[in-house]
């Protein structure tokens, strides 16, 4: 049988599946073109990650698809329920790439506490001849240890985010509608384990009480941080959005830095993508990453493993 890895998939998945006797093709084929492709090289399982969408008309027009993968957590880019109905088997790696997003979070919340953001890219242009001036302008950064981390939706990457925040010594509180309380497992590398047990609050707490905020919600209708939720938090606080685009709403968040509410933030992920807006591309209080929460050689690793052993669990 043959896989279609159509946005990539890891070398230690491509060798389980091979291993398994599967025939796995890397070939990316274009959104238009992956019909007639799929038809035609008789692929039975096709993976993605957020790049191709797997829609209605492409699991109505290629009856011998069996599975459907997604490598990583969220599967907006899939007619999940429809592929479903039509008895395919859709699968995806929720908990693979939980720490590397955590990680991510917290390079960009060290960065824009120290301003690094901005001194490496001042720094190439004047470090030379305004050493001084540059030295005085980002001489007043933040610890994170002491301070206060908000986490909006508690699931695997909320959880984990959090996990490092008390690593690092912050004060964690969440909300999530689904969830009343959480129990976190730390795990140090002499084999020692300490436990925190976090109870949700209210969205309306957390906004109030946080220094930074993360959010870690699914795509879903309405924005989870409009102006409202802004103008609800401490002045001068740091924002994270490694979840999806469209869960924040820029343009307010904007405004929120402009009018010193929100001091500095960083996305990972943009309602235009992959076209951000450049307001947000050249605001000087903004980090930003190309969508890679999820890219380390680690999760990569360990999604192509992941779908590889559901693979060969479901069609033996």
């Amino acid at each position: 049988m043959k896989v279609l890895a159509n946005d990539g998939v890891s070398q230690s998945g491509i060798d389980a599946l091979t291993k398994g006797g599967y025939e796995v093709i890397t070939t990316t084929v274009a959104q238009e073109q992956l019909i007639n492709y799929i038809n035609e090289n008789n692929i039975t399982v096709l993976l993605v990650r957020s790049a191709t969408t797997v829609r209605k008309d492409l699991i109505d027009a290629c009856p011998g698809l069996k599975i459907i993968g997604r490598g990583g957590v969220g599967m907006d880019n899939i007619d999940v329920e429809y592929a479903r109905e039509k008895g395919l088997s859709v699968i995806n790696t929720p908990a693979a790439s939980s720490h590397s997003v955590a990680e991510l979070v917290f390079g960009h919340f060290y960065g824009l506490s120290r301003y690094l953001h901005n001194s490496n890219r001042d720094m190439p242009l004047e470090g030379d001849s305004n050493f001084k001036g540059l030295k005085k302008a980002y001489a007043k950064g933040t610890e994170l240890k002491g301070k206060t981390l908000g986490v909006l939706g508690f699931g695997r990457i909320g959880q984990a985010t959090a996990k490092v925040a008390l690593g690092v010594g912050m004060k964690v509180i969440a909300f999530d509608p689904f969830l009343e309380n959480a129990n976190l497992e730390l795990d140090f590398f002499d084999g020692q384990k300490v436990n925190f047990n976090i109870k949700t609050i209210s969205k309306e707490d957390v906004l109030k009480q946080s220094d930074f905020i993360t959010l870690h919600v699914p795509a879903q209708k309405d924005y989870v941080i409009d102006e409202a939720e802004f103008n609800m938090m401490k002045d001068g606080v740091i924002i994270a959005n490694a979840a999806r685009g469209g869960v924040l709403n820029e343009v307010a968040l904007v405004k929120a830095i402009e009018n010193g509410k929100v001091g500095r933030a960083a996305l990972d992920v943009f309602e235009k993508e992959p076209k951000p807006e450049m307001q947000l591309l050249m605001n000087p209080a903004l980090s930003l990453t190309p969508h890679t929460g999820a890219a380390t050689n680690e999760a990569q690793d360990r999604i192509g493993t992941e779908l590889a052993a559901q693979i060969i669990s479901i069609l033996g």
